[in-house]
């Protein structure tokens, strides 16, 4: 089997689709992976063939983007220059890299060339989802960044409302673009992009367990929900010997995390020292981009770079972050009290399971000042309650589990390549 796999997004999007590939590969399969050469090293270090898409350059300036953690302009954004820009060029890496009968495809849920291929060349595909909220549902419907809390509406209001999205809001970013691919190769236009058509008709896998995002009647029946990944790059699964020290001088720290792209978080790490100074608490600041921090931090407090959070997390108290499902998932394995600051995407919905679970807080990001959070916090750590369940949750994180059972499937999708459904 030769697997192709496409991460679009920044690390919480490559790493588990790396993870996936890592864990076929080590089935001794082939595993091509479609990515932005920012993660050739991701890529490689996991002995997998990267497919360059776009360059290193263009990966930064997305990053860089005033919109990109908008609630409402960051998704514009994403599907503009992200999902519709590329369409052609993935799409060309395919036609030349698909082998009939021996390539499956398992395609990021905005990769819309992927979906396209299949179609046209009846090669086996599955959609892979990160988090439940890529799944739209009139059940147990997620929350949305800008729109009221849907629990309790009646079903027909919340197809309307996906209806209005779909035409108004989501369609007009993506559907030029995926109908105009679609008429060069003789296929008939779509629409309701990402409601009706994205999900692959044959496999559809959800990376995140049952109990964090229940299967629902209306999802397609052949999703599959394997739990999280939990991977991190084999050449940083050690930490440097700086973390090790500061971790190995005190009591375990407060983590802030603002998301691995994010070069908008001054405010964030503001608070997130005052917050440390308020409880007397030790803290790490992660972020690669260390101009957004304090010009000069409280003696309990460190930054540090990418640290792998699989060697990080288990040596920490609590964990603030923007709700990012990676950040989520290692956070709920390491068995710690969460609080999300949503901006965008699927942040708000991740932040509301947690809470639901009852391992974590919502702090928006209007109130996310130091009196707020310290005291979200307090209340989270002094909690006999929260800490038994968040034990609980942690034992059934399985990582290695999550990915076997994933590669499982896709080589079942690969065996049933002589009975194909449209």
């Amino acid at each position: 089997m030769h697997l192709i796999l496409s991460a679009f997004g920044s690390y919480g999007d490559v790493l588990p689709m790396v993870g996936l590939g890592a864990a076929v590969r080590a089935r001794g399969h082939r595993v091509s992976v479609i990515v932005n050469p920012y993660f050739q090293s991701v890529v490689e270090g996991a002995g997998l063939e990267m497919l360059p898409l776009g360059t290193a350059d263009e990966y930064r300036e997305l990053m860089q983007h005033p919109d990109l953690w908008h609630p409402q302009r960051g998704l514009t954004l994403v599907l503009t220059r992200g999902a519709a820009h590329y369409l052609d060029e993935v799409y060309a890496l395919l036609e030349s890299q698909v082998t009939p009968g021996e390539t499956v495809l398992a395609a990021h849920g905005l990769d819309m060339a992927s979906r396209i291929y299949h179609e046209r060349h009846d090669v086996p595909l599955a959609t892979v989802h990160f988090a439940p909220m890529a799944l739209t549902t009139v059940h147990e419907t997620s929350r949305y960044m800008g729109v009221p809390n849907m629990a309790t509406w009646p079903r027909w209001a919340k197809r309307g409302v996906f209806w209005a999205a779909d035409k108004w809001k989501i369609d007009p970013l993506i559907a030029p673009a995926v109908n105009k691919l679609r008429a060069r190769h003789g296929l008939p236009a779509v629409a309701r992009i990402f409601t009706q058509y994205n999900n692959s008709p044959q496999l559809v896998l959800g990376l995140f367990p049952d109990w964090f995002g229940p299967m629902q009647p209306d999802w397609p029946p052949h999703t599959a929900l394997v739990g999280f990944p939990l991977w991190d790059p084999p050449a940083e699964q050690q930490l440097s010997a700086e973390v090790d020290e500061f971790l190995n001088a005190g009591e375990s720290p407060i983590v802030f995390a603002p998301g691995s792209a994010n070069v908008q978080a001054t405010d964030f790490f503001q608070t997130a020292a005052d917050v440390c100074v308020q409880l007397s608490r030790r803290g790490v600041l992660m972020t690669k981009y260390p101009d957004q921090l304090p010009q000069q931090l409280p003696a309990n407090v460190r930054h540090f770079g990418f640290v792998p959070f699989s060697q990080l997390l288990p040596r920490a108290a609590a964990l603030v972050h923007h709700g990012g499902i990676g950040t989520c998932a290692q956070g709920l394995a390491c068995a710690l009290p969460q609080v999300v600051m949503p901006m965008a995407y699927d942040q708000l919905d991740n932040g509301t399971r947690l809470a639901r679970l009852g391992v974590g807080a919502i702090v928006p990001e209007e109130k996310f000042k130091a009196t707020r959070v310290a005291a979200t916090l307090g209340a989270l750590l002094a909690s006999d309650e929260v800490r038994e369940r968040c034990r609980d949750y942690a034992g059934r994180c399985d990582g290695a589990a999550s990915l076997d059972a994933a590669s499982d499937l896709l080589e079942r999708l690969h065996a049933r390549r002589g009975d194909r459904v449209r």
